[in-house]
């Protein structure tokens, strides 16, 4: 079914919207929705329907792993991670929403990307999950720049080897995003910054930081001390360099260095690095997570721009 949603001043047009009763089959529930522009809202009943094949086994990471960068796509989950993907001009496929939250897309110019409804029950037998934030959007990827037109447009920027887990890559970005860091460089190994989970952890600054992925590797690091880098390799050995003791030509144009959780950087890597640097632990610690890791550097580093001191 589909309903028009009115134009001119924002009318309420009822929405009819199927639900589970209580005592068991199905009732038809009307549901008011705002909207400031003509939207025809598609309601879906079936999860199985190939409309909102986009959005399937979400919870499946080996399955969207093979199914979105290939077809183009990448899924933003809630309200504010898809109104930042739109702000930083991903162009939207569709919509999907839990019917009770309609309203949040009101204001949104959704273009050609037909917004589909649902309850959710058919929401969660579709996605694989409850989606409490009850809103999701498949958009079109971009092409993606080259490390070389990254390294040209930034002072500082972060390289990630072998950084596979989702959550720790988002809050990577998020952290570059806060404090200072103008691009991301990835090992061919990285996970995608654009899968679900890593962008709702970033709170959809994925979009914010510019990032590249090298072709070969440990080789692309050559390429960063091309640009005027310093690659700065982060490890918690006792011989590294205390990261408070790096000279200001080494502060200057820094590239941070990061490896995966646990197994840290590759003897590869750290070879390939002109300076092995530390974060100093109390406690007996040995390390902190990566993300935490990375945040703690990226504030280091910064911690003098005058751009902080007026934000």
């Amino acid at each position: 079914m589909v309903l028009p949603v009115g134009s001119g001043s924002p009318p309420v047009v009822p929405l009819l919207l199927r639900t589970k009763h209580p005592t068991g089959g199905h009732r038809w529930a009307r549901c008011a929705v705002r909207q400031n522009r003509r939207v025809p809202v598609h309601e879906i009943t079936d999860p199985d329907d190939d409309r909102i094949a986009d959005y399937r086994a979400l919870t499946d990471v080996e399955l969207r792993t093979r199914w979105e960068p290939p077809h183009g796509l990448f899924i933003a989950e809630g309200e504010l991670v898809l109104r930042r993907a739109l702000r930083a001009g991903y162009p939207a496929r569709s919509y999907l929403v839990d019917a009770k939250r309609i309203d949040q897309l009101a204001d949104l110019d959704t273009g050609d990307a037909p917004v589909y409804a649902a309850t959710q029950d058919v929401l969660q037998r579709a996605t694989g999950f409850h989606v409490h934030r009850g809103v999701l959007a498949s958009f079109h990827r971009r092409p993606l720049p080259t490390a070389a037109e990254v390294l040209a447009a930034a002072r500082r920027v972060v390289i990630l080897e072998d950084i596979n887990n989702h959550t720790n890559l988002g809050a990577i970005f998020r952290g570059a995003a806060a404090l200072g860091i103008d691009g991301v460089l990835l090992s061919p190994t990285c996970a995608d910054p654009l899968y679900r989970r890593s962008v709702r952890v970033s709170m959809g600054e994925v979009f914010a930081v510019p990032y590249a992925k090298f072709s070969h590797w440990p080789a692309g690091l050559e390429q960063v001390r091309e640009a005027g880098f310093t690659v700065l390799a982060l490890t918690p050995a006792a011989d590294a360099l205390p990261m408070q003791r790096l000279s200001p030509d080494q502060r200057a144009r820094a590239a941070l260095l990061f490896g995966a959780e646990g197994p840290g950087l590759t003897g590869a890597a750290q070879s390939a690095s002109d300076v092995r640097v530390r974060l100093p632990m109390r406690r007996g610690v040995d390390s902190l997570n990566v993300a935490a890791a990375a945040a703690v550097a990226f504030w280091e580093l910064g911690r003098d721009d005058p751009a902080f001191d007026g934000e």
